[in-house]
């Protein structure tokens, strides 16, 4: 009965299937505990923690000879130290150092650092590269890259270079922030429209803008300094 999780050389296909539906609830569980991070900013830690438990939890999924308690309960300990080494690394700034790498300095003041470079085993045309996924051709721009912990380069323009903003003309604007979804998919997501105003008011926002029903929006924001945003069904228009 329980052949699923203590294991079996002849395992059914369900014992498999329950145990997939284990693994993945254990693992989602796990990541939820230890917090998210993105995939595009994952440090050297996370990547040895994903691939640890990935082979820890994935082999019992293929064979079925292999109990399932054991995996998990290794796992588990995995991620109790990846954890504790990450509270540690938050408090301590001393001990952050040796399990996260600093930022190394590519370029300064527009002079590329030859040391670095080798130091980092970074080349010209993979810095080049990067430099121009960040949309700088030009390397008279440059005043400072650096690479990140995460291995990522930043770019820093000399000033003369950087984009000038409103504040640089004098000029005042309104404060965006961070936008509320108010209908989503022809569905009105009533915990956010509370923060904003009533159902009411989003209806004549709907109307307003030359919607029939808030079932024709694809997508409706509002921003901080209420400014709103209507993307509509598909073969629906308004005057957005």
């Amino acid at each position: 009965m329980f052949e699923f999780w203590t294991g079996s050389p002849d395992l059914a296909v369900s014992g498999f299937l329950f145990r997939a539906l284990i693994v993945y609830i254990y693992i989602f569980l796990m990541v939820k505990m230890l917090g998210q991070r993105s995939m595009n900013s994952i440090n050297p830690i996370d990547f040895i923690f994903g691939v640890i438990i990935g082979d820890i939890v994935g082999e019992p999924l293929s064979s079925g000879d292999l109990p399932l308690g054991g995996p998990l309960a290794a796992a588990a300990l995995i991620a109790g130290l990846h954890l504790a080494l990450s509270v540690i690394a938050l408090h301590t700034p001393r001990f952050r150092r040796v399990i996260e790498d600093e930022p190394i300095i590519l370029v300064r003041h527009g002079k590329i650092l030859k040391k670095e470079m080798k130091k980092a085993k970074v080349t010209i045309e993979s810095l080049l590269m990067d430099l121009r996924l960040l949309e700088v051709s030009d390397l008279n721009e440059v005043d400072y890259a650096i690479l990140e912990a995460n291995g990522q380069i930043s770019v820093i323009k000399k000033s003369q270079y950087q984009s000038i903003t409103p504040e640089d003309m004098s000029i005042q604007t309104s404060q965006k922030g961070y936008p509320t979804v108010l209908i989503e998919d022809g569905h009105i997501i009533l915990a956010n429209v509370k923060k904003v105003g009533t159902v009411d008011w989003l209806r004549e926002q709907v109307t307003k803008h030359g919607y029939g029903s808030y079932k024709d929006i694809f997508l409706m924001t509002m921003d901080e300094g209420g400014q709103i945003y209507i993307s509509p069904q598909e073969g629906q228009e308004g005057v957005n």
